[in-house]
């Protein structure tokens, strides 16, 4: 990981720490950051066995919890000063079923509301909420800041919307210091997901050039979510805020494409596959999967995370804490996330 000599500027320590998702692709890296400063760091797991230190060697108190389990984060609270919450149910398009709903909300919104109450009766000081884009609903084909305050519309961003307002709620009622995150899209190295399978389908030869169609959409570096995570804890004038987070720029689905092929050592080609075209296979194989029974719009869903919108301006966080992100994903693909021609 690189620490950014800011990173490390930003939080003081020694002092006690708790970081839920720890384990995580987010947490390992605020783990890092805070190891770097020299804090005392404890990390909630819900599986001992299964837990590696992010760091070997490291003086990490690992401590066994579930967010669904008040009695744990009771525990996990006791003689903490700060905490990180990173942990959550991450399976944000997985909401059209009851159950999945159901999980959002007992994880994503009931288990934060019981973290924050035992948080004030631990008598912690500073609370770190990393939420989501999500918790409002699409701004459509426009970049928006904070200003954007429409309604969430999956099971996902409303139980991550009902804990932000909880983590204020109790910062304004206690006199806690509590901030809320909302990240766009995170990439770097250990990634999953969206990102990850895009440059694979770009590396096997499966997506065809796409278009410029205007699109914009916003991305960060999981080592800027960790800058911003500490700055939102140090800062004063972080307290009672919530802050979009990003690299501060916009891609659009063209220029995905373009950067990884440019990062694979292949040409890029100069012609692509109209946008209409595009839309009438996804929805082709959409049907034929709904014949077989699957009662989805995958296809188009993926490619709407390549040609649609999903914009946000974070100059509210670089304005007030000072965020500087270090990484775009043109460098990160260039230099960090190893992608190499095969």
């Amino acid at each position: 990981m690189e620490i950014d000599a800011r990173m490390i500027a930003t939080f003081n320590a020694p002092q006690p720490v708790l970081v839920t998702g720890g384990t995580g692709f987010i947490g390992r890296r605020l783990v890092a950051a805070l190891l770097a400063r020299g804090a005392q760091v404890r990390v909630l797991v819900r599986d001992q066995a299964q837990c590696s230190r992010p760091h070997a060697g490291e003086e990490i108190e690992n401590i066994s919890g579930d967010l669904t389990d008040s009695a744990s984060l009771t525990q996990a609270c006791a003689g903490m000063k700060t905490i990180f919450h990173i942990a959550g149910f991450a399976h944000a398009d997985a909401g059209d079923t009851p159950e999945f709903a159901t999980r959002h909300w007992v994880v994503n919104a009931q288990g934060t509301f019981d973290l924050l109450d035992a948080a004030r009766e631990a008598g912690v000081r500073r609370f770190v909420f990393l939420s989501s884009v999500k918790a409002v609903g699409d701004p459509g084909s426009r970049c928006v800041d904070e200003g954007w305050d429409a309604s969430p519309e999956t099971p996902y961003g409303q139980a991550k919307r009902a804990a932000e307002e909880q983590v204020l709620a109790v910062g304004r009622e206690s006199g806690m210091h509590t901030v809320n995150l909302r990240p766009a899209l995170v990439y770097g190295p250990g990634m999953q997901a969206n990102l990850l399978r895009l440059i694979e389908a770009v590396r096997r030869g499966w997506l065809p050039p796409l278009p410029e169609t205007g699109n914009r959409r916003s991305l960060v570096h999981v080592d800027d979510v960790a800058q911003a995570l500490l700055l939102a804890a140090n800062h004063p004038g972080a307290a009672g805020r919530t802050y979009f987070v990003t690299d501060g720029r916009a891609y659009s689905g063209r220029e995905l494409y373009q950067l990884i092929r440019q990062a694979l050592g292949r040409p890029v080609p100069n012609w692509a596959v109209p946008a209409k075209a595009l839309w009438g296979l996804a929805e082709l194989v959409d049907s034929v999967r709904w014949i077989v029974g699957y009662r989805d719009r995958k296809a188009q869903a993926m490619l709407d995370k390549l040609l649609g919108w999903a914009c946000y301006n974070s100059h509210r966080i670089t304005d007030e804490l000072g965020y500087q992100p270090v990484w775009d994903l043109e460098r990160a693909l260039r230099n960090e996330l190893k992608i190499y021609p095969q």
